[in-house]
């Protein structure tokens, strides 16, 4: 995530707590705005950022980058054993309908369930339209859907007040 944590081993807030001098408020601060890329990279919660500082060196932007590639990964290998396979995978959201390049560093460690992208209409998915950017040979199906998340929540909040 751009600023939030993600999984933390619930011992850690009552660590932060305890041995730091922390608040509560201050913990919530730190896990929701101050951790994930930017905590990591010390630059930016933002993926063009981060992937603009790497290309010049920076290298904790890069390990941002590559740990963000790599949890991703590991969250979808979770979920193909869970569900015994995989038809699809779609990228949403500003990472995932935006950056070519990140959605390209996940993929390339999924060849092993079968995933493949074709680099053309990676690059030419922008999120703008639902797109298939899975290679030919993909038994694994790869989209770049676009979303409107609040657009979404206002839809679902008028459909549940209108009901009787």
């Amino acid at each position: 995530m751009g600023t939030r944590s993600g999984d933390v081993d619930p011992g850690l807030i009552l660590y932060l707590l305890r041995a730091t001098g922390l608040t509560a408020s201050d913990v919530h601060d730190l896990l929701n705005h101050q951790s994930g890329l930017l905590g990591l990279s010390g630059v930016s919660g933002d993926v063009r950022v981060l992937e603009q500082a790497a290309a010049e060196g920076h290298k904790r932007a890069e390990v941002a980058l590559a740990l963000f590639a790599y949890r991703t990964c590991k969250y979808i290998g979770a979920f193909a054993a869970a569900l015994e396979g995989l038809d699809a995978i779609a990228f949403a959201g500003g990472i995932g309908e935006h950056s070519a390049s990140m959605r390209s560093r996940i993929c390339e460690r999924l060849h092993f369930l079968g995933i493949h992208i074709d680099n053309g209409r990676n690059g030419a998915a922008i999120g703008s339209r639902p797109m298939k950017i899975s290679a030919a040979n993909s038994p694994v199906e790869v989209w770049v859907i676009p979303t409107n998340e609040e657009q979404e929540i206002a839809q679902t909040t008028y459909e549940q007040i209108r009901k009787p």
